[in-house]
């Protein structure tokens, strides 16, 4: 497996393990009462359309070249990288903005068992990031 599939492999391993955190975050946060796993849900579905906008980069990437683009399609990632940057700043600014006024508004206080979900997240994460990380470091054959 060359790097570029290795890549496109572990963008989709991205897109699944965040739409399922994601889901579990978000209800955990309302149903807990716990607006950080709701902000955190929030970044989580921000990761999800950052990674398919990362797919399509590749996947776009790894045409040919072409008549219109004599030097091949490879400049999508820069913009791909720009687009990306975008999201991650807005998803910082509307949270940024709600955890105000959530500071501002009194509420009820998280449920205890939010804390259990959090732990599971930290121990998937961990889990996900070592994963990632032997997939990426394992040596490439030569073509």
């Amino acid at each position: 497996m060359n790097n570029e599939e290795s890549a496109i492999r572990t963008t989709y391993f991205s897109i699944a393990g965040n739409i399922v955190l994601a889901v579990i975050k978000g209800l955990a946060g309302f149903f807990g009462n716990s607006y950080a796993l709701i902000a955190d849900a929030i970044e989580s579905t921000t990761d999800i359309f950052s990674s398919l906008l990362v797919l399509f980069g590749l996947k776009y990437a790894k045409r040919p070249a072409d008549e219109n683009h004599p030097y091949g399609h490879g400049k999508i990632e820069p913009l791909i990288t720009f687009l990306v940057v975008g999201f991650l700043i807005t998803s910082a600014t509307i949270i940024a903005y709600e955890s105000i006024m959530n500071i501002l508004t009194p509420h009820k206080t998280p449920k205890s068992w939010t804390l259990l979900v959090l732990g599971g997240i930290i121990l998937w994460k961990e889990i996900s990031y070592r994963v990632v990380l032997k997939k990426v470091s394992k040596p490439i054959a030569p073509p």
